[in-house]
């Protein structure tokens, strides 16, 4: 099969691999769609993506082959890459273990993932797909349960105002889920042009363009001077953390969605004062996928215009696509067609 593995020194290469053979539980799936995600793209960009990684977690495709013992899933199936309850005691480190700390772990524990033609999961490991969920859809239910989670935990009350900043897939999926979730006034902050349409497109209700005006100030302002009750960090830019402290009201929620692979700087007798709560996220559980499958199913989350025609490339682009990912002015989400 075809993979594209990881080299070092910010380089891939597409290369032809034995196919992975299902073991006793396990099944062989086939990958048809896999969304690269901001976390790979921080990897490549960092150079701290392990050599001899296949990376890919966001991904849907049919079951190729079923090792011994599966009786849950027949050849021909459609899964989403992931949304399966673990076992007792299984599931990523991230959810069980009292230190994990991605910076030193996260890449550690990655399995082959779907920047091939095939890889391995475990029998409990995927969700199948609902019927009128194609399967470019579906290869983006991890990011967008990634953003239902995120408003899971952030307490969202129905009316609530709130800002999020930065508009990259995380934060249009977070913008979306806010919608279907009875968020009142949505405002966004993004400064690519193609992505703040696309939250203009998405039904934000003010976009702010934060090279052009302060973000904090119309924040603000846009909220009744109040500032809105709570704030999502989608950016990891260097000041996003602290706008996000910054503009929202006396006791305010601030919700860290984006992984920072540089030190970020916070000002805090600029907030301290309003007793801001923080509340941190990383990824999506079971519950998470399975509601956002659901949201997907009723179109109250869209791919559109997070995907277009340009957004679907083949593998062989991998290098292409992550440069210009490092600075996605013109470009929103992207997908490999396998």
């Amino acid at each position: 099969m075809k993979a594209a593995i990881y080299q070092g020194k910010h380089r891939f290469e597409v290369k032809d691999v034995p196919d992975p053979q299902p073991g006793p539980g396990q099944i062989q799936v086939r990958i048809t769609y896999a969304g690269v995600c901001g976390t790979d793209v921080h990897g490549f960009q960092y150079d701290n993506v392990p050599p001899g990684t296949i990376l890919g977690h966001e991904y849907a495709g049919v079951v190729s082959a079923v090792g011994k013992g599966v009786t849950r899933w027949r050849i021909g199936d459609r899964v989403v890459g992931g949304g399966g309850t673990p076992p007792p005691g299984g599931g990523h480190p991230a959810y069980f273990s009292p230190r994990f700390t991605f910076s030193k772990e996260g890449w550690k524990v990655s399995k082959p993932g779907a920047y091939a033609e095939k890889l391995l999961m475990e029998e409990w490991e995927p969700l199948p797909v609902p019927a009128n969920v194609s399967d470019l859809e579906a290869a983006l239910c991890e990011p967008a349960a990634n953003a239902a989670r995120a408003v899971r935990r952030s307490g969202l009350r129905t009316g609530d105002s709130v800002a999020v900043l930065g508009a990259g897939p995380i934060g249009l999926f977070t913008l979306q889920v806010l919608k279907a979730s009875g968020a009142g006034k949505v405002i966004v902050s993004e400064p690519s042009p193609a992505r703040a349409a696309a939250a203009a497109k998405l039904g934000a209700d003010a976009v702010i363009d934060p090279t052009k005006e302060d973000a904090v100030q119309r924040i603000v302002a846009l909220t009744d001077g109040n500032g809105p009750h709570i704030a999502f960090d989608c950016a990891a830019a260097p000041q996003s953390l602290q706008q996000a402290l910054d503009c929202v009201r006396r006791n305010g929620r601030v919700v860290l969605i984006a992984l920072a692979w540089e030190p970020v700087s916070v000002f805090t007798v600029d907030w301290i004062c309003r007793e801001v709560e923080l509340v941190t996220t990383l990824g999506a559980q079971d519950e998470d996928f399975k509601a956002t499958l659901g949201l997907i199913a009723s179109r109250k989350i869209t791919m559109e215009p997070l995907v277009t025609d340009a957004s679907i490339q083949p593998l062989d682009r991998i290098q292409t696509t992550f440069e210009e990912l490092m600075k996605p002015r013109n470009r929103v989400q992207a997908v490999f067609k396998l």
